[in-house]
């Protein structure tokens, strides 16, 4: 009897079965595990991007980081019970989500600039934003474990496995993409489009070429023409980037712009106005005025002067980059070294570099008693085993946790152990006016750590009403005067210093908390006073 003949079984190796792809099934899973990973990439980009953009420009990134992160991930749930009705026609309801993420992302952190800039809804547009972003990342995972199953069957926990494996190594790499390699090459804005690029290509190039099979000619037309309408309209606004970014810059300062920098720590803005008068010169550290040429003499020698009155020999100054405050210091012959500690390199190179401002800080950088440290000041700290005679603490106005770290009891309580046996130190201290309580917060804080303090405060006409707070580890707080042979000062005065100890009813210490690691009570005032004045 003849045997019936048994037809071969499919190669296990390949997906050939009707409407597949003619490819084997490993390098299929390989590929839509590669755009698991790309997508994932994609999406922590888009969302740190909208936390960093946030910081610069308004502040405060513990507020931002949770407006983002909450917003998005209570709209990736939605997106994700949305797709359910989807994965009947994945292929096609994965690739217009992907397109349509891959726009979104793309042109989010320009739309929000613009929203900022010229429309004065920031906070309204980050939270539309962020949720047609959270939402189309969510319908992604539904819609891959459709296509993942499609070309394999697995059980869901193997299914799973993989998937997320993708998902969150992806997210480690757009992680670390965003700070070291996007942010400093390309900018917020530049960024942003070509990670939607990468985007678009990777969810719908990849997965439209896989499953071309499944899709009619129509389906097939219409998919690539979109993506092609979505790399276009990328490509043109990419074009149009920095012509954009100025003119919202522009937007946001009453001056001309003449430096504009955007560098790993903050934006730098330098503002020139000319007139019949002097020009006024202005810096800008993420939105917030540093100083005025027209009166910036009235902050530092208010700040520097009634320390310098002291013990000065070796100085300390924190912050500052500008190099006004070194300039005072560099008044004094028996100066015999200022160290400065700044952050960014970008600040110091541009107060060295940049005519109007080297010419303002009398090229203080190039006396040969100066020496330059580019570190966190905190972090610097920590490893010192030197003292000095004076310590001036000049940093910008504590309205986020990375800076007011600076105003810790913890950073005083360092700055206590690096002063030598007599020395003293000053700190900037923010407006008593406008920010009594922070102000007062501040000299809380100061006293906190062990140190006599002497508030004061004075007129400067670009900031108003402003404050500092001079302290030394002694039983007394510190006498308010000036070096007796001190000359050529254009506004302090014994008679003005004296007065300036003086602090109207309505401005006198309030009942604060003092502000520390781990309760930042500064970002809340500071939030709080600013956001009223």
């Amino acid at each position: 009897m003849d045997r019936a003949v048994r037809p071969p079984d499919p190669e296990p190796s390949r997906a050939d079965g009707p409407g597949r792809p003619r490819v084997p099934v490993r390098f299929a899973r390989t590929l839509i595990l590669a755009a698991v990973f790309t997508c994932a990439a994609c999406g922590l980009v888009y969302e740190l991007a909208l936390v960093a953009l946030g910081s610069y420009l308004v502040g405060n990134s513990v507020t931002q980081a949770s407006i983002v992160l909450s917003v998005m991930v209570f709209a990736m749930g939605v997106g994700s019970l949305a797709a359910k009705p989807l994965q009947g026609r994945a292929i096609v309801a994965f690739a217009v989500v992907e397109g349509a993420l891959a726009l979104v992302g793309g042109v989010s952190v320009l739309a929000l600039y613009a929203a900022f800039a010229w429309l004065d809804l920031y906070v309204p547009a980050l939270v539309v934003v962020a949720f047609a972003v959270g939402a189309l990342i969510g319908a992604e995972i539904p819609l891959l474990m459709t296509l993942l199953q499609r070309i394999r069957r697995q059980d869901a926990g193997s299914a799973v496995a993989d998937l997320f494996a993708a998902d969150y190594v992806g997210a480690l790499v757009g992680g670390l993409a965003f700070p070291f390699l996007l942010l400093p090459a390309f900018g917020h804005i530049k960024g942003a489009l070509l990670v939607g690029v990468v985007n678009a290509v990777a969810g719908v190039a990849v997965v439209l070429w896989l499953f071309r099979r499944e899709l009619g000619r129509v389906a097939r037309a219409a998919l690539a023409l979109g993506m092609v309408a979505v790399l276009a309209v990328l490509g043109g606004v990419y074009a149009l980037a920095d012509g954009f970014e100025v003119s919202a810059r522009q937007a946001l300062y009453s001056d001309p712009i003449a430096v504009a920098e955007r560098t790993r720590y903050q934006e730098i803005v330098i503002t020139r106005q000319a007139g019949l008068g002097p020009p006024d010169l202005r810096l800008f550290l993420n939105g917030d005025l540093q100083f005025s040429s027209v009166d910036e003499y009235r902050y530092h020698e208010s700040l520097v002067h009634p320390l310098m009155s002291g013990p000065h020999g070796r100085v300390l100054v924190l912050g500052g980059g500008d190099g006004l405050a070194l300039r005072e210091v560099l008044r004094y012959k028996d100066v015999r070294s200022a160290t400065l500690v700044e952050l960014d390199p970008e600040m110091l190179r541009l107060a060295r570099t940049y005519g109007p401002i080297a010419s303002l800080n009398h090229r203080s950088f190039e006396d040969p008693r100066v020496e330059t440290v580019t570190a966190d000041a905190f972090s610097w700290l920590r490893g010192l085993n030197e003292q000095y005679d004076a310590i001036i603490v000049d940093m910008p106005d504590p309205d986020d946790v990375a800076t007011a770290k600076l105003y810790s009891v913890e950073f005083y309580g360092m700055v206590k152990r690096a002063l030598a046996p007599g020395g003293r130190m000053v700190v900037q201290s923010g407006s008593p006016y406008f920010a009594p309580k922070s102000f007062w917060s501040i000299q809380k804080s100061i006293a906190a750590a062990g140190l006599a303090t002497t508030p004061y405060h004075v007129d400067v006409p670009s900031f108003g009403d402003w404050g500092f707070v001079l302290a030394s580890p002694t039983k007394e707080p510190p006498a308010l005067k000036l070096a007796p042979d001190l000359t050529g000062l254009r506004f302090l005065d014994s008679a003005v210093l004296q007065a300036s100890t003086v602090f109207p009813k309505d401005r006198r210490g309030r009942d604060v908390e003092v502000n520390t690691l781990v309760h930042p009570r500064l970002v809340e005032y500071e939030g709080e006073e600013w956001k009223n004045a």
